[in-house]
């Protein structure tokens, strides 16, 4: 699944935005394997009301539960082994980052998970496999920087923390020439990623589900 929240802050243009973001980066860092569990944590919070997760665990006396395994195994099977979590110091959010080539996750990973996944999404699993099936389809095939999510606890919305996390990928991204890729679940969380550069690619639905807005940021011309 794809990735989003609610990145709060705003900016002028993508330039702005991404020097911004670089200016405030001392503030972030990147997570080693014992900041898993509050980051899942944050995570959680962060995509408790997500309308994507909403309809795939629509319990919701137990989607932060369910949330809490989810995050936790993405970020100890997947992004910390593979690529990089990016956090804030008080671990109240993170952008989950992978390098060019690793987005799509291994035959023997998705065997692995597959347990794990039925634990989390229940009688929903059908609906997340199916989900994961066309996100890969609709999927950016070129090198890019790939953000499956990036959140902020409600707790800590409202100061730019999303953009400073979002930034260090960015950064990276433009340092490398190479565009950057995530799919919005919501029309507010699409809006707020256009003002960091990224366009709109089409949006699509799974099923019955909420639409995704697949997005990419080509890299900064300043880079």
């Amino acid at each position: 699944m794809g990735g989003k929240e609610a990145v709060k802050g705003s900016a002028a243009s993508r330039v702005d935005t991404t020097r911004t973001a670089q200016a405030l980066a001392p503030e972030v860092r990147s997570a080693f394997p014992a900041d898993a569990a509050p980051l899942a944590g944050a995570l959680a919070a962060a995509f408790e009301d997500d309308p994507i997760f909403g309809w795939l665990l629509p319990d919701k006396r137990r989607r932060h539960d369910k949330l809490l395994r989810f995050f936790a195994l993405e970020l100890g099977d997947v992004v910390l082994p593979s690529g990089t979590a990016w956090m804030s110091p008080t671990a109240s959010g993170a952008c989950l980052e992978l390098p060019p080539g690793r987005w799509r996750m291994p035959l023997r990973m998705q065997a692995l998970h597959a347990p794990h996944f039925a634990g989390v999404f229940g009688r929903s699993l059908p609906r997340a496999l199916i989900t994961i099936t066309k996100m890969e389809q609709k999927h950016l095939r070129e090198p890019h920087f790939y953000v499956p999510y990036v959140g902020v606890a409600p707790d800590a919305q409202g100061s730019g923390l999303g953009t400073k996390l979002l930034g260090r990928t960015l950064e990276r991204a433009d340092g490398g020439r190479l565009p950057t890729y995530l799919e919005a679940t919501s029309e507010r969380n699409a809006a707020l990623y256009e003002r960091l550069g990224f366009k709109h690619l089409g949006p699509f639905t799974v099923l019955d589900s909420p639409p995704l807005w697949p997005m990419r940021r080509p890299p900064s011309p300043a880079s």
